[in-house]
């Protein structure tokens, strides 16, 4: 009966270790409320404004980007392509994280930046990443750091394929944009009015 007890005494702290290290990355209650979004998750903002301070890309715009990539899921990944209806084919691209950032282009913000710890589900490098691809959009490709639907389509396509235009042919992707900027916009607004709350 001892041994039982001790048994189950072992399991039940490991259980607790093994929940103590999970962490939490579901999507935050208010996506559509920056302010809400703020107060719950305060270290959103802290990455965000650290990647502004370093990249100048508005608070705003990387929330907007986010939201579209991800809805703040920061274990987030593409679906899985099926053969047959059946059949795992595997997943339809590498893109992970809360900006859906591809494994290649992950690979050389970390060597660009030396910031070979980053993890794609952490937020202050997710942002950090998101500042990053928007300042090489802005040195390719001329898009404004303020211009969400330019710098969602450059980041969406990549650099080659928004200079050669490519998201012309997908208008369910330049639908995606008009909303990035809308959303990028109304977070701008409800920002800047969080205080008078």
């Amino acid at each position: 009966m001892a041994i039982k007890a001790n048994a189950l005494g072992v399991f039940l702290v490991l259980l607790v270790l093994a929940g103590c290290g999970q962490r939490d990355f579901s999507a935050p209650r208010h996506l559509d409320d920056a302010c809400a979004l703020a107060a719950e998750r305060p270290r959103y903002m802290m990455a965000m404004r650290a990647a502004e301070r370093r990249w100048g890309v508005p608070v705003p715009v990387q929330m907007a980007i986010i939201h579209a990539e991800s809805r703040f899921i920061g274990d987030a990944r593409t679906p899985f392509r099926w053969s047959a209806g059946v059949i795992p084919m595997g997943r339809q691209s590498s893109a992970f994280g809360y900006g859906q950032a591809l494994d290649r282009t992950w690979e050389e913000y970390q060597q660009e930046t030396g910031n070979r710890r980053a993890r794609r589900d952490r937020i202050r490098d997710a942002t950090d990443f998101i500042g990053w691809y928007s300042q090489k959009s802005r040195e390719r490709n001329g898009i404004a750091l303020t211009d969400a639907r330019n710098l969602y389509l450059a980041y969406h396509e990549g650099h080659a394929g928004f200079a050669r235009q490519s998201y012309n042919a997908k208008p369910w992707l330049l639908g995606v944009a008009d909303r990035v900027a809308n959303r990028a916009d109304m977070y701008e607004q409800q920002l800047r009015n969080c205080r008078r709350r």
